[in-house]
């Protein structure tokens, strides 16, 4: 039987990098970057597909602006989803039917100590906690996976990252790729070591999907958000149902994670706004 499988790439959490320079497309190491994501992205698409020959599998590009990964050299097998805003950005894809999700290249969220540029979707947020509990985007990520009923099989990152994803999805397969020595410092990997090891655990997640339940997502949900400055605040409380809380804690409530997704990247678009 045919199986649905998205592959989330951000950038951060690849083998080899460490600094802003590598991962903005303004900045003169970026092609490198892009390249390694690619690479990486490759590796995970050849292991899916080496333990489930039939495969239909998707690569959502999910860092940045979302035209990272270089077309021409993805895995021909893979489709390519690219380009924002889109309906559940990072996660885009879900909504076409994927039944297994995996998550590569990704970072811890904002504030983690030992991880390797580390943030929380944008610079502007300084958290995110939903029903209480703090998430970056490997949380906030998890949680919209398991609305879907789609599992989280596969996480790789740095140290920090992989142990944050462990702590909600215990079963499923981490493949750390580095060790943070601080916010712009690794002990990193070979690019190509990292690839084999992703190659290799893409397809023992694939081997063992079916024992990987989604994560429970509880309703209703409360989301409050932490912004760094005060006018980020202002901003995001003109959006419907979205209230202050104090002078830089927006919240809000609903019964969907889908729409509290669609909220956030609201939040982080107006926070990206002029004075």
């Amino acid at each position: 039987m045919e199986i649905k499988v998205l592959i989330s790439v951000d950038m951060e959490g690849i083998a080899g990098i460490v600094h802003p320079a590598e991962i903005n497309p303004e900045r003169y190491e970026y092609e490198r970057g892009r390249r390694l994501m690619t690479a990486a992205a490759n590796a995970v698409v050849e292991g899916t597909i080496d333990a489930e020959p039939a495969a239909e599998v998707l690569v959502a590009d999910s860092h940045g602006p979302y035209r990272n990964i270089l077309p021409e050299e993805l895995d021909r097998r893979a489709r390519l989803i690219r380009g924002k805003p889109r309906e559940l950005g990072m996660l885009a894809g879900l909504q076409a039917g994927a039944q297994v999700a995996m998550f590569v290249g990704y970072h811890a969220r904002a504030g983690a100590g030992g991880a390797v540029l580390a943030h929380t979707i944008a610079d502007a947020i300084l958290d995110v906690r939903v029903n209480g509990c703090s998430h970056g985007e490997i949380g906030i990520n998890t949680l919209l996976a398991g609305s879907y009923g789609v599992p989280v099989v596969l996480a790789s990152g740095d140290v920090a990252a992989c142990d944050e994803f462990s702590a909600l999805v215990p079963q499923a397969v981490t493949v750390p790729v580095k060790r943070g020595l601080g916010q712009l410092a690794a002990d990193t990997l070979h690019p190509e070591e990292a690839r084999d090891r992703l190659r290799q655990s893409a397809g023992q997640a694939m081997r063992l999907h079916a024992s990987n339940p989604p994560v429970s997502v509880p309703r209703p949900l409360h989301v409050e958000v932490d912004l760094h400055q005060p006018r980020s605040a202002d901003l995001a409380a003109l959006i419907p149902g979205v209230v202050r809380k104090n002078g830089r804690t927006v919240a809000f409530d609903t019964e969907e994670m889908a729409a509290a997704y669609g909220t956030l990247q609201l939040i982080v678009l107006l926070t990206q706004i002029g004075p």
